[in-house]
């Protein structure tokens, strides 16, 4: 099976949701509350949506099925985190990696946050950022043995994430197993 990552287009958004859905109820049965808000529906295809519109959201593709194995986006800073002493843009700011649960064990994720990191890089940042769930210790320790290194928890009462972690650009965890690019055009990530 071969993977390729490509911008997502609006055709998308009923696997982007699914994708979601999917993770919602694995993670239901984990030791966290992650994602069981109503976050579902509307409001989480609009902004889904923006991101599309905005080029910042990209999928992993199986060449041979067609089927949506993951999705990752990008945007700016959550200021409800990150502040100007973080030197805001010295960081390429990861959100809403999701892998399917049919693609569990390839490492996608990984790989997907090895292209990710070798974006940062190649734009001249110097770390690959994120905010996680605050309660999902298990995703803060996939993170760390990605290499993350915890920055701090902020707690804003109107926010459930906001475990912090940056990894330095360009580290690899993966390096013999990058993602191929398609369609990526003038975005930039075609290298």
């Amino acid at each position: 099976m071969t993977e390729v990552l490509r911008p997502a287009g609006p055709a998308d958004v009923d696997a982007l949701m699914a994708l979601r859905t999917e993770a919602e109820a694995w993670l239901k049965d984990k030791d966290t509350d992650q994602w069981n808000d109503a976050e579902t529906g509307t409001r989480a295809i609009a902004k889904w949506r923006a991101t599309i519109d905005d080029g910042r959201t990209w999928v992993v593709v199986d060449t041979g099925t067609g089927e949506i194995l993951a999705t990752v986006s990008r945007g700016p800073a959550d200021r409800d985190f990150w502040t100007d002493a973080d030197v805001l843009e010295s960081g390429l700011h990861l959100y809403k990696l999701i892998v399917a649960r049919s693609a569990s064990g390839r490492q996608l994720g990984a790989r997907v946050v090895d292209w990710m990191s070798r974006l940062a890089a190649l734009e001249g940042r110097d770390w690959l950022r994120i905010d996680t769930w605050r309660t999902n210790t298990g995703l803060h320790r996939y993170y760390e043995q990605l290499g993350f290194k915890h920055v701090r928890t902020e707690a804003p009462a109107h926010r459930l994430s906001g475990w912090m972690a940056q990894r330095p650009a360009g580290e690899l965890t993966y390096p013999e197993a990058l993602l191929a690019v398609s369609g990526a055009g003038s975005s930039g990530v075609n290298h």
